[in-house]
């Protein structure tokens, strides 16, 4: 019960993690039964219907319901300690993103239990999710899914800005941020603007599948091409926004183990903040072959040129943080280290793909795939790997397994590339994306060795994840060791405070000095940071259960709009709601006074 009503940030920062581990080994089983289909020619392991399934639920899985939530569990443990908060600025809102989320992710893995399941890509391009391609309910989950965890996402979104904005410790200006915060502000900013997009073109297809709407129907006046804008006016500021956070933990990561402050901090502050705006200036990068003409074309392809640019600065100054260090090769560091050449070769590729005459060969062919997993894993996935064995003692206060840490890494790194790299070279030579067999050797030279070989490294990754999950659950029987500044060379706020950190974070709000606080005060030979105030009884949010059954109406309700020709759904529809709408209303006109907390005891004083 704990667990189901806390509105504490570093508990919902663990269920985040839960939940996007949860998901991402069923996204990870996806890959390699896709991967099962294409070891050989004209394999029957699963039929065309299955793979499209398949490859449908595995790129929406890894998307929304594994990256995204892992990043929000790292924003959740680590930001509020980060800026010297006690809390986030709306704990009940924050719970309600959690849940939200995970009733969505839920609602559209039950699409395998009802037979129903989303099938016309994870992008859903109309007319395949219309009804005329896609007449069984799959899409529904999808829509309906999606939609539940947007709210989730977009109020994180919004309580993160608030937070950062407003709960920074005295003397932290916006220039003295450490580079995870930073990259969860701008990421927050992103998802402020891109999800609600997102959300629209949910809505609209909805009412095309639902309620007999032409919004995509040209027959009726609508556009097809209309879809993809919305979806890509979203989908490439996502990008951006998952790999953002990935960015901000190598920013942390490489200064620590080099024992060096991070090079060029101002340049990648300004980095950061310019590829959060460039992101939304691209999306048309991914519709060169809809025959947009050439000025369009140009202009998306030049700005899709200048976001490398950024991106670049924050390359080269990892390795001038490196350069002349004390190089310490910690698991959390190797996953770090590794990321750089790993994601240079994702973005030399982006490079590639922005030139309009060369995408009309590189487009839908296994070089795209091979591309974006390149961004998408040797970025996103390496990052939070490296905070994943960074911040476990801090969250735990117990150290991941180092043995095991680096067996984990150097099998998913060789696994990685093993499986990827290969599929930019049978995708040059002709491959789609999306197919479910194709010919043997005689009329596909290469093909048939190259996805065998891709085959053979996705079950290395899912090796290196299998360690990864033992190293967990063994850390997990281990005594509370790790120290409050647990590797000993710390540089930001979350290091000062026991690991793992008290429920009200910190005894007395520190001040801070300056870019690395607590390095600064162990540089002047301090123990402890300077505290803004006297102890004092500190006041904590209820717990709740509000939020849990507030997801769980709109659950109900999305299974009623969904089933409503069925079996008068319009019914179970209005139920959800109403549940909904009652915990609103509880929420409303109940007075939540809190309980304090007195740090000399821990013990709470007063209700």
């Amino acid at each position: 019960m704990d667990w189901l009503t806390t509105v504490d940030h570093k508990k919902i920062g663990i269920l985040y993690l839960l939940a996007g581990a949860f998901f991402f080994v069923i996204g990870g089983i996806e890959a390699l039964l896709i991967r099962l289909q294409l070891i050989g020619p004209q394999q029957e392991f699963l039929d065309a219907q299955t793979f499209n399934e398949m490859i449908t639920m595995h790129g929406t899985t890894m998307i929304f319901l594994a990256a995204m939530p892992i990043i929000f569990g790292f924003m959740n443990a680590i930001v509020p300690l980060q800026i010297g908060a006690r809390d986030v600025a709306f704990p009940f809102v924050n719970a309600l993103g959690f849940w939200t989320f995970f009733v969505g992710g839920v609602l559209l893995n039950l699409s395998w239990i009802v037979g129903d399941v989303p099938d016309a890509g994870w992008t859903a391009y109309v007319p395949l999710s219309g009804e005329q391609f896609s007449m069984h309910r799959g899409l529904d989950f999808y829509l309906m899914g999606l939609q539940i965890a947007g709210i989730g996402t977009l109020v994180g979104g919004i309580n993160f800005l608030v937070t950062i904005i407003n709960m920074r410790a005295p003397g932290m200006g916006f220039m003295r941020m450490p580079m995870f915060t930073w990259t969860a502000f701008i990421t927050s900013a992103m998802i402020l603007f891109a999800f609600p997009a997102l959300a629209v073109g949910l809505i609209l297809l909805t009412f095309d599948r639902l309620f007999g709407g032409n919004i995509f129907d040209p027959n009726m006046g609508g556009n097809v091409v209309l879809w993809q804008h919305i979806f890509w006016i979203f989908g490439h500021p996502e990008v951006y926004i998952l790999v953002l956070p990935a960015f901000g933990i190598i920013s942390e990561v490489i200064p620590t183990f080099s024992r060096k402050r991070l090079f060029g901090y101002s340049a990648m502050v300004f980095a950061t903040v310019l590829i959060g705006f460039l992101g939304f200036m691209v999306w048309v990068h991914h519709m060169f072959t809809t025959g947009m003409g050439p000025v369009a074309n140009a202009l998306f392809a030049v700005a899709t040129m200048l976001i490398a640019i950024p991106t670049g600065i924050k390359i080269f100054n990892w390795l001038f943080t490196m350069w002349g260090g004390r190089i310490q090769f910690t698991t959390a560091n190797l996953f770090a280290i590794g990321f750089v050449p790993t994601f240079v070769m994702g973005g030399v590729t982006g490079v590639m793909l922005a030139v309009p005459p060369a995408d009309w060969q590189f487009h839908d062919s296994y070089f795209v795939v091979a591309h974006f997993h390149y961004v998408i894993v040797g970025g996103i996935v390496f990052g939070l790997l490296s905070g994943l064995f960074y911040w476990w003692p801090k969250m735990t206060g117990r150290f991941l397994n180092e043995t095991l840490g680096k067996v984990t890494f150097w099998t998913f790194f060789t696994g990685f590339h093993l499986t990827f790299f290969i599929q930019h070279i049978v995708g040059l030579l002709g491959m789609p994306r999306r197919v479910f067999t194709y010919l043997g050797e005689n009329e596909n030279p290469g093909w048939t060795w190259m996805n065998q070989l891709s085959t053979i490294g996705a079950f290395v990754m899912a090796f290196a994840v299998i360690v990864l999950l033992i190293n967990i659950v063994t850390s997990m029987t281990k005594p509370k060791t790790a120290k409050g500044d647990a590797w000993g060379d710390g540089r930001t706020l979350e290091w000062t405070i026991p690991s793992p950190a008290p429920e009200y974070n910190f005894k007395q709000t520190p001040i801070t000095r300056g870019i690395d606080a607590w390095w600064k005060e162990k540089m002047a030979g301090n123990t402890e940071m300077t505290p803004a105030e006297p102890v004092g009884p500190i006041h904590m949010p209820s717990p709740s259960i509000l939020p849990l059954f507030m997801s769980i109406g709109l659950g109900i309700a999305a299974v009623g709009f969904m089933y409503s020709e069925e079996w008068n759904g319009y019914y179970v529809a209005i139920a959800g709601l109403v549940i909904t709408f009652f915990c609103m209303f509880l929420r409303s006109v109940y007075d939540d006074h809190g309980f304090h907390i007195d740090p000399k005891d821990d013990k709470g004083v007063g209700a």
